[in-house]
């Protein structure tokens, strides 16, 4: 009588990687995180990238005109977070790929449709409880917020203190979730793929609480000045989804190119937990290092290797 095996699930516990195999996937993506943080333009990816598109899809110098109205507030705030894709202060939410795919692995067998918009959703969940928190109550402080501070501390702007340490310990987070994935540190999310994808949304929303990108301060000094709190909420999840919209379309593009078979590979627990671990980990090494290492060193505390485009 013919033996039949049991099929195997698609998404299951990750089964870690060797203890050679962690330590090769931690020493090279930590690698690239320094790399990527030294080799990083920001006058490349804030003024000419990030000021062009803004320019384009407003029709006007979008740092010079003043906000006019409600509408154009919003419409501001969507656009010039999709400007700020590639900003340091947003590029760690490319790590959200990995773990996206995981959950579309996991809903791959019932329509590629729900693979791609559930773990886009729950993306978006986590990351507008904090942009819509974090926009009501920073109308509602308004200047008494470090991040609207003109001041400086030993040269050191204000604003970017406050910047260094948020992204700082998002760094950390990210460094902590991608070395738990490859079986590292203890995972709080084993077998909760999804609770991972929303609490990566949270830490993406976390950015705009240290986000010192000039067009977001402008967003920022706008909502307070409306004193509407709920103006601050909406602008501030516009924000955020601006942010994410590219990686959105890109991982739609990839589902739906390969027709699901992407998240068909990503569905084998151990690749699933290399892919997530190292974009974890190289991305929150970059957010550590640009932010705590790269940026004070800037204003003479430390050093840090400077580019000669920099």
């Amino acid at each position: 009588m013919a033996l039949h095996q049991a099929p195997r699930p698609l998404v299951g516990p990750a089964a870690p990687p060797t203890p050679a195999r962690r330590a090769r996937i931690i020493l090279l993506s930590a690698a690239a995180g320094v790399l990527l943080a030294v080799l990083w333009s920001f006058e490349l990816v804030d003024k000419v990238i990030g000021d062009n598109v803004a320019n384009t899809v407003l029709g006007h110098d979008a740092k010079a005109t003043a906000i006019g109205g409600t509408a154009a507030g919003l419409l501001f705030a969507f656009v010039s977070g999709f400007a700020g894709t590639f900003t340091a202060c947003n590029i760690a939410m490319a790590a959200s790929f990995g773990p996206m795919s995981e959950v579309g692995a996991a809903e791959s067998r019932r329509g590629l449709l729900r693979a791609l918009l559930r773990p886009v959703g729950w993306l978006t969940l986590g990351m507008v409880a904090v942009a819509a928190t974090y926009g009501f109550v920073g109308v509602l402080l308004g200047e008494r917020l470090p991040q609207l501070s003109t001041e400086t501390v030993d040269g050191v702007p204000v604003r970017l203190i406050q910047s260094s340490v948020v992204f700082g310990l998002i760094g950390l987070a990210l460094i902590y979730l991608g070395l738990a994935a490859i079986g590292t540190l203890p995972d709080i999310f084993a077998g909760r793929p999804t609770l991972r994808v929303v609490t990566l949304g949270a830490l993406v929303g976390g950015f705009l609480v240290g986000r010192p990108y000039p067009m977001f301060n402008k967003l920022f000094h706008w909502a307070v000045d409306s004193g509407n709190p709920l103006y601050g909420a909406a602008a501030f999840t516009l924000q955020s989804v601006g942010n994410v919209l590219l990686v959105t379309l890109i991982f739609a593009v990839v589902v739906l190119a390969t027709r699901g078979g992407f998240l068909r590979w990503m569905a084998h627990p151990r690749r699933a937990a290399v892919v997530t671990g190292a974009l974890l980990i190289a991305l929150g090494v970059f957010t550590v290092v640009y932010w705590d290492l790269r940026v004070p060193a800037i204003f003479g505390f430390g050093w840090f290797p400077r580019m000669p485009y920099n």
